[in-house]
This record gives structure tokens, C-alpha cells and sequence, in this order.
């Protein structure tokens, strides 16, 4: 089964939400002793076939890949070089299969050197579609001040911003400054949690006031943002600073929100009835989540909805990815 076997409101589904850990990456990494595979989690062997063979069951006619790289570099030239490997082959990706892959280049938040660094190579170079970016690094979260510099690159550019959590503290019986609840995996609940801070900080810090030309896409189903909204217009007056009640909805419909693990008969009326469902995008979060979860059950799931209607099907699956960011469509 290809792609192209599918039509109607699934046909040539966009998936903005695929991770990218890049095999020279890998061996990069691995000659200097950044990493060692054997101990990395399984989900960063990508391959290629593998991707193709999800895609094509999945009838997903491209995916956006946001490039990872998982080794904790601090040193300026080790970083860049790091990301030189990664993104170079992304772009490899790209360029041999043009009409199934493109990728967002990365942002750092701990570095805006580096970031301006990585959006003249994979923009202007390389020719990604957008960013992607950590919701918070070292307990600092998107849209802190010390952000504003890169902001304002970005939303010149009128850039598309991809995020997603990472090492949100999992949590260890007994050890000072843990968060997160022992024994439970930080992806299951605190990943959630991370993008809601990001989104709400995002929201009180007045970036999208002051960046009007940013668009954001948030993980997951946006957190628990959707479910949480009242909660906004009825407490964002003890925030500091405050949230205007009357423009929290407003707020609400300046992000986008993929579908990766939130729909399901209790969540998707709630999204639909607290963001523009021209805003919410099909995203797998592959390889993660495994290729069977998402061909057998998440996707079905998507498709069969009964909430959900088919013109609103037609744009989840490719319409509002591709007037979001129009270079999908070539």
C-alpha cells in the first residue's frame, strides 16, 4: 500500500511532528565519545525504509522532520559542528526524496549565537521549512526575556516555530529539586505539562503581542492547554503578569496544535470546541510512538472520529499544514 492508495479527507496526509536522529549523526557522535548507541533509547535508530514503509501505510505523502541531537554539548565549536552533521543530513533526506521529506532547523534557547548560526545554514541554506525548539532548557521557558533577541529574528523571518518538551525531570524519590512522580516515564504526563508552561508563559510574557508574526506549533494536542482554558479567563489575574480574561481565547487561536496522542472520544471535543480547527495538524511523533500504534490505531482512530467532520479531516490531514507553511505543497 502506497500513499497514493488513499484518498478523501485522508489522502496525502502532512505529518509535522517526526523525529530525526540522523545515522551520520550517530557516527559522528559516537567517534568522539559523545554518545554510545547501544545505550541511546530505540527510537533513535531512524531509517529510512523504516520511515518510508510508516508513511506509506499511514498514507502520509510527506513528513517534517525536526533534526535531533542527543548529546549534551556545551562547547560552542563541538555544538555547531554537531549540528552541521545533523542538519547536512537532513538535507540529504530532502534532497533524495523531495517530495516525502522536509525538516525544521533548530533553535537553541541556552545560545543565540548559535541559533543565528543554524538559522542562516538550515534556512537560508539548507532550506527548512521552519524551527524547532526545546519548550524550556534549564527550567527557562519559551518566551523568557532573555529569548527576545532570537524572537524578534524569528518573527522578521515570520518563522514557524515547532516545539516539543525534553528532559523534563522525571522525578527520584528523595532528591532535592525532582518534580516529576517516581516510576512514571517524564513523557507520559510531564512532557504535557511542559508545553502548557511554555504555551501560558508565551501567552503572560506578551510575546505574541509583541511578535505577531510567529506562529507556534504546540505537541501533543497543545498539553493540557485546551482542557485548561477557562481555568485562564477565570485565574490569569494571579498570574504575574496578569492575563487578561476577554483575549485568552484570542491567545488560544495564535498557536497550532498537532495530533500526536491527543485524539480520542474525550479529547477531541475538547479541542475542537477551544482552538480553530484550522490550526490543529496531523503529527505521529514516529519513531517514538511505534509504527503499529500509528497505522493500526492512532491514525484509524483520527479518521473514524465521529466528532470530527471530513472537510475538518481534509484540512488535519494536509490543508492547514500546507497554508501554514506552502513549501509542503511542491
Amino acid at each position: 500500500m502506497t500513499s497514493a492508495a488513499f484518498d478523501g479527507p485522508a489522502a496525502g496526509r502532512v505529518d509535522v511532528h517526526h523525529h530525526f536522529t540522523a545515522p551520520a549523526w550517530l557516527d559522528w557522535a559516537e567517534e568522539r565519545g559523545v554518545i554510545s548507541r547501544e545505550k541511546l533509547p530505540w527510537w533513535t535508530r531512524w531509517d529510512l525504509n523504516a520511515a518510508l514503509e510508516l508513511m506509506d501505510k499511514a498514507g502520509i505523502s510527506t513528513s517534517v522532520m525536526t533534526v535531533a541531537m542527543l548529546g549534551r554539548l556545551r562547547e560552542r565549536t563541538e555544538r555547531q559542528e554537531s549540528a552541521r552533521v545533523a542538519l547536512r543530513a537532513a538535507a540529504d533526506v530532502v534532497e533524495s526524496h523531495p517530495a516525502r521529506f522536509r525538516f525544521f532547523t533548530p533553535v537553541f534557547l541556552d545560545d543565540l549565537e548559535l541559533s543565528q548560526w543554524s538559522l542562516e545554514y538550515g534556512l537560508d541554506e539548507l532550506g527548512a521549512v521552519g524551527v524547532s525548539t526545546r519548550t524550556s532548557m534549564d527550567g527557562v521557558y519559551l518566551g523568557d526575556e532573555t529569548h527576545d533577541r532570537l524572537l524578534k529574528e524569528l518573527n522578521d523571518r515570520s518563522a514557524v516555530v515547532s516545539t516539543h518538551p525534553m528532559e523534563v525531570p522525571a522525578g527520584k524519590g528523595g532528591v532535592p529539586g525532582s518534580t516529576g512522580l517516581p516510576g512514571m516515564p517524564p513523557f507520559v504526563c510531564d512532557f504535557l505539562v511542559d508545553t502548557t508552561r511554555a504555551a501560558i508563559n508565551l501567552i503572560k510574557n506578551g510575546t505574541l503581542d509583541r511578535y505577531p508574526n510567529l506562529t507556534f506549533i504546540l505537541p501533543h494536542g497543545g498539553g493540557f492547554l485546551p482542557y485548561m482554558a477557562t481555568r485562564l479567563e477565570l485565574f490569569g489575574g494571579h498570574l504575574t503578569p496578569e492575563i487578561e480574561p476577554g483575549r485568552v481565547r484570542d491567545y488560544l487561536h495564535r498557536f497550532y496544535f498537532d495530533t500526536a496522542g491527543p485524539m480520542s472520544p474525550s479529547a477531541t471535543p475538547t479541542l475542537l470546541a477551544t482552538v480553530d480547527p484550522g490550526h490543529i495538524l496531523f503529527g505521529t511523533d514516529w519513531p517514538p510512538t511505534p509504527a503499529q500504534v500509528i497505522a493500526d490505531i492512532t491514525t484509524p482512530a483520527l479518521d473514524n472520529d465521529p466528532v470530527i467532520s471530513d472537510q475538518q479531516l481534509q484540512g488535519i490531514n494536509r490543508e492547514n499544514a500546507v497554508r501554514l507553511m506552502p513549501e509542503l505543497a511542491r
